[in-house]
């Protein structure tokens, strides 16, 4: 081989290398700029409502997270190799950064195996079924981790406080939740419960943060408005929803959430302990060549169908 030839081949090699460096850049753009969204988000505050809190410095935070991320593809991988079924419930006051920990979780993950359930206010017929009966359609099947954004607990929190519940409703509830979620873990699902904690004062400063960013206007609705008119009332809810429904075959884990980047590395970490895996044994993944026809002549698409090159 000549010194041309080796010159070449070392082009394409850092031409490869370049664009390998910036498809791995690329992939961190996602978490980049949600961490931007957060830092416009606190940028409208003048920090008065924080002082004293030492954030997590933001090298840490992003090292922890990338690799805490990686541990979660594993554990999805685990999880569809050994047909495990795992259901994880995410409670907590309005803002609280529930949302936040989920998007964290499921960025890297395959839909197909990680996905998340929000379910909208209960219809007219739903309200007249078995109180538990919307939810079980969207429990995981075999090889599958269901997030719940909110869950059959919103009878013990925003439908109790805001009184759309009866006390003869509530305190059925209170009966059957616990033998719901026996049966649930007896039929093989892995039931995680975490709840997610901020104070009166983060709260407060979250939602103002909110009324002042266009972006997330659309998260505050009457019903979050109403929620901080009734923070005790919440607050007894809560306290009562915890003491009769941490069992120990489904205890609750609570999440200290006033530091964002704290409770989405916290929670993460835990969900990880909370459910054992290892590596899946995989085969040598080959690419393989791509088969040419030489009489197929590729055809001129028309400019009018092309998206206008704006950027």
């Amino acid at each position: 081989m000549n010194d041309f030839d080796q010159s070449a081949r070392f082009d394409n090699f850092e031409a490869e290398l370049d664009r390998i460096r910036k498809e791995i850049t690329d992939s961190f753009d996602e978490e980049l700029e949600l961490q931007f969204e957060d830092d416009q988000l606190e940028a409208f505050a003048d920090g008065s409502e924080r002082e004293g809190r030492q954030s997590l410095d933001r090298n840490i935070y992003f090292r922890e997270l990338f690799r805490l991320q990686h541990e979660l593809v594993r554990l999805q991988d685990w999880i569809a190799h050994s047909k495990l079924k795992v259901a994880v419930i995410f409670e907590g006051r309005d803002s609280a950064g529930k949302g936040g920990a989920i998007k964290r979780i499921t960025q890297r993950l395959n839909p197909r195996v990680c996905r998340v359930v929000a379910l909208p206010a209960p219809s007219d017929r739903e309200k007249t079924q078995w109180y538990f009966q919307r939810y079980v359609p969207h429990l995981p099947a075999a090889g599958e981790m269901v997030l719940f954004d909110r869950s059959w607990y919103n009878r013990a929190g925003v439908e109790r406080v805001m009184g759309f519940c009866t006390p003869d409703e509530l305190e059925e509830f209170f009966r059957s939740v616990p033998e719901f979620e026996k049966m649930l873990i007896r039929s093989g699902i892995i039931l995680i419960k975490f709840w997610f904690s901020i104070t009166n004062e983060e709260q407060e400063f979250r939602f103002r943060m909110r009324i002042q960013d266009p972006l997330k206007q659309w998260k505050l609705s009457p019903m979050d408005m109403e929620s901080r008119r009734h923070w005790e009332d919440y607050t007894k809810a809560k306290e009562d929803m915890l003491a009769r429904t941490h069992v120990p075959e489904s205890p609750w884990w609570v999440v200290q959430a006033d530091d964002k980047k704290r409770a989405r590395l916290n929670c993460i970490a835990h969900l990880l302990e909370a459910v054992p895996y290892e590596d899946v044994p995989k085969s040598e993944i080959v690419l393989p060549e791509r088969i040419r026809h030489p009489d197929y002549i590729r055809g001129p698409v028309p400019q009018d169908m092309y998206v206008k090159a704006v950027y």
